[in-house]
């Protein structure tokens, strides 16, 4: 098995302008840097994307939205169970790609799979590493009340998000922005900045550098007990909470021991404090106000299980909140 090709080892002087791509991508996040290489003129041959899965109350199997994309613009779909077994490695060997570009693909890569590209395989990660190396980098953002992210582009290697940055932009992280809403505008900046990184490349620009590995953080996978909202925090952090796992899987609380999904919230009063945690203070200008260990929080929107999501004022039509109502087991 040949080695994966590191920083010295890969031609980048002999970039060409248009290599032939494999993507490898899943979510609706990677569908906008797939888009952008298509319509900047890249040969795509194929597209690697995860197994249809069921999804939904009925269980329905549904394709990916790359898949759904690669599909409409007559692309070749490839979807492994495993991307780094033999079989799967054997079929990229045959496509011949110069490089493969990762987006959320959703599996780790192993090396041969790794080392089948001449120049290598390169991933769009949604942080600056090595700050927030793992699956989940935008919610841990918000969550750790960050002002600033950005997105990374760099050479993967078989670590989790360890290889060389070939580049990086930073964005701030706007007031009351959630999670899904921060998704949206790095992945429309991520399409744009892969297609400059290619031309970059083949225009030698770019020199990959090593990533200060003494300076990572890390962002796993949002498990659902940190979903759980405590009331006793302050409206800050709680804020952050529900904004970082907002849409999935969603911060929640209890109301009469049914659980309660709140998202797109707003710090409404920071300081105060003496208000009993969980409490429900009123209803105004669109939000659900609710007392926390310090300040209140307004909610904007509120979903039962099995039901929509819907504006707050939508909801309390149909399940009512009275004022001093507590949330919470």
């Amino acid at each position: 098995m040949k080695d994966i090709p590191g920083i010295k080892d890969i031609p980048w002087h002999e970039f060409p302008a248009r290599p032939r791509l494999v993507f490898m991508g899943t979510p609706e996040f990677a569908v906008p840097p797939l888009k952008a290489l298509i319509e900047a003129g890249h040969q795509v041959p194929a597209v690697v994307t995860q197994p249809d899965k069921p999804k939904g109350r009925g269980r329905k199997t549904e394709p990916s939205p790359v898949k759904q994309f690669a599909l409409a613009h007559s692309i070749e779909v490839l979807q492994p169970e495993k991307a780094s077994a033999d079989l799967f490695c054997e079929t990229m060997e045959r496509i011949k790609p110069d490089l493969v570009i990762v987006v959320a693909f959703g599996q780790i890569l192993k090396k041969r799979l790794l080392a089948i590209p001449k120049w290598g395989v390169i991933n769009i990660h949604a942080s600056l590493l090595p700050k927030l190396r793992g699956a989940a980098p935008i919610p841990w953002a918000i969550l750790n009340e960050d002002t600033r992210t950005g997105l990374t582009i760099m050479q993967m290697d078989e670590g989790l998000d360890t290889g060389p940055i070939l580049f990086q932009k930073e964005v701030p992280i706007l007031e009351d922005e959630t999670a899904g809403e921060l998704a949206d505008r790095l992945a429309a900046l991520a399409g744009e900045l892969m297609v400059g990184t290619l031309k970059d490349l083949a225009e030698n620009r770019l020199i990959a550098e090593p990533q200060d590995h003494g300076s990572a953080t890390h962002a796993p996978k949002i498990e659902r007990e940190k979903a759980i909202i405590d009331w006793t925090q302050s409206a800050r952090r709680l804020s952050a909470l529900i904004r970082g796992l907002d849409p999935k899987p969603g911060a929640y609380s209890f109301l009469h021991e049914k659980e309660l999904k709140l998202f797109s919230p707003r710090v409404v009063e920071e300081k105060r404090v003496g208000f009993v945690p969980g409490r429900v203070a009123g209803y105004q200008q669109g939000l659900l106000l609710i007392e926390t260990g310090q300040g209140r929080i307004g909610i904007r929107e509120l979903q039962y299980p099995g039901k929509k999501r819907l504006a707050a004022d939508a909801f309390l039509r149909g399940f009512p909140i009275p004022e001093g109502t507590l949330l919470g087991k």
